[in-house]
C-alpha cells in the first residue's frame, strides 16, 4: 500500500502523537493495549478514540479486539511518521507524485534545497524471515515487529549509497535517512528496460565499470537488472543497493554472476552484444 501525500499533510499533532506513541509501544507489544495508548499518550479516552478512528480511516492504523482491544501501525503509518520528521528537519520541503513501485518500495518525487526522491522501504510479512536470515542488517530480538524491518533495509541502502559514491561508483547522492525512507538525489534519467540506446556498447560498458568498482570497493549489488539501471544518453546511474552483499559472503561468486548474466542477457536479447557472464565476472574480480 502507498501512502498518500495529502493525507500526510493533513495530520494533526495529537494524530502524529498517536503514531509515535505506537511506533514505540510496538517493540513491546504484538497489539498496542488501548489502555497503555492513553496512558503514554495522555490524551483523553474520547480524544485517542477520535484519533485513531481518522488515522485508520487514512489506513495508518489498524485494529484487533481479540484477545483485547489493540492497536498497530501499519506501512502507511510507518511511513507517514518518516516523512513528517523529513519535512520537519528541513530535508524535504514537498511531497510530489508517486514515480515507481518495487518489490520492496516504493519512490516519490519531492523537493529539497534541489530536487530529490524519497524512497519509502517496505519488506513485506512474507519475505521478513528470508530477510532477517540472509540480510544480517536486523536484530536479535526477542520481539522485533516485522515492520521495523524496513529500516534496516533503508539504513543498509543508505550507508552502501554514501561509500559508493564516495568511491566514484554512478549511485544517487544520499541525502538523508529516516526510519524506513531514504531521500536521494533525483536522477534525470529513464530505466535501462525503457530507454532506446543509440551507444548501447558504452551503456554496456558502462554498468561492467560501476559494478567493478563497487566491487573493489566492498559492494555486490545482489539485484541487478536492466530496471535498476538508469541511463542518460551514455551516463549510467546503478540504483537500488539495499540487498548488497559484501564479496567475502559465501555464495558471493554465484550471486555476483547472476547479477552479471542478467544484464548479459538483456543486451544480447536487445542490441546483440554478446559476452561471456563468466569472463565479465573474472575481470570484475581479478581473477583473469
Amino acid at each position: 500500500m502507498t501512502v498518500s501525500p495529502g493525507d500526510i499533510k493533513g495530520l494533526h499533532k495529537y494524530e502524529i502523537l498517536l503514531l509515535k506513541t505506537l511506533e514505540r509501544l510496538m517493540k513491546k507489544y504484538l497489539w498496542v493495549p488501548e489502555e497503555n495508548i492513553r496512558k503514554s499518550s495522555r490524551l483523553s479516552a474520547a480524544e485517542m478514540e477520535y484519533r485513531l478512528g481518522q488515522l485508520m480511516e487514512k489506513n495508518m492504523v489498524k485494529s484487533s479486539s481479540v484477545p483485547y482491544r489493540g492497536y498497530q501501525l501499519t506501512f502507511s503509518g510507518y511511513d507517514a511518521l518518516a516523512v513528517t520528521s523529513l519535512v520537519r528537519n528541513g530535508t524535504v520541503t514537498a511531497l510530489g507524485s508517486l514515480i515507481g513501485v518495487g518489490k520492496e518500495s516504493s519512490v516519490y518525487e519531492a523537493l529539497g534545497t534541489g530536487a530529490l526522491v524519497i524512497k519509502l522501504h517496505c519488506i513485506g510479512q512474507r519475505s521478513f524471515q528470508s530477510a532477517r536470515l540472509n540480510r544480517g542488517f536486523m536484530p536479535e530480538w526477542s520481539h522485533f515487529p516485522w515492520i521495523f524491518a524496513s529500516t534496516y533495509s533503508a539504513r543498509q541502502e543508505f550507508e552502501a549509497l554514501k561509500a559508493l559514491r564516495k568511491g566514484g561508483v554512478n549511485v544517487p547522492i544520499p541525502i538523508a535517512v529516516n526510519r524506513n525512507v531514504v531521500a536521494m538525489s533525483y536522477i534525470a534519467g529513464v530505466n535501462l528496460h525503457q530507454a532506446v540506446l543509440e551507444e548501447p556498447r558504452a551503456v554496456f560498458d558502462g554498468i561492467f565499470e560501476n559494478i567493478k568498482r563497487a566491487y573493489e570497493l566492498g559492494f555486490i549489488h545482489n539485484d541487478l537488472s536492466e530496471f535498476n539501471v538508469m541511463v542518460d544518453g551514455d551516463t549510467v546511474w546503478i540504483i537500488d543497493w539495499p540487498q548488497w552483499i559484501e564479496p567475502t559472503h559465501q555464495n558471493a561468486d554465484d550471486i555476483l554472476l547472476r547479477d552479471i548474466s542478467n544484464i548479459t542477457t538483456y543486451f544480447a536479447k536487445k542490441y546483440n552484444i554478446v559476452e561471456s557472464p563468466g569472463k565479465i565476472r573474472d575481470m570484475i574480480t581479478g581473477k583473469q
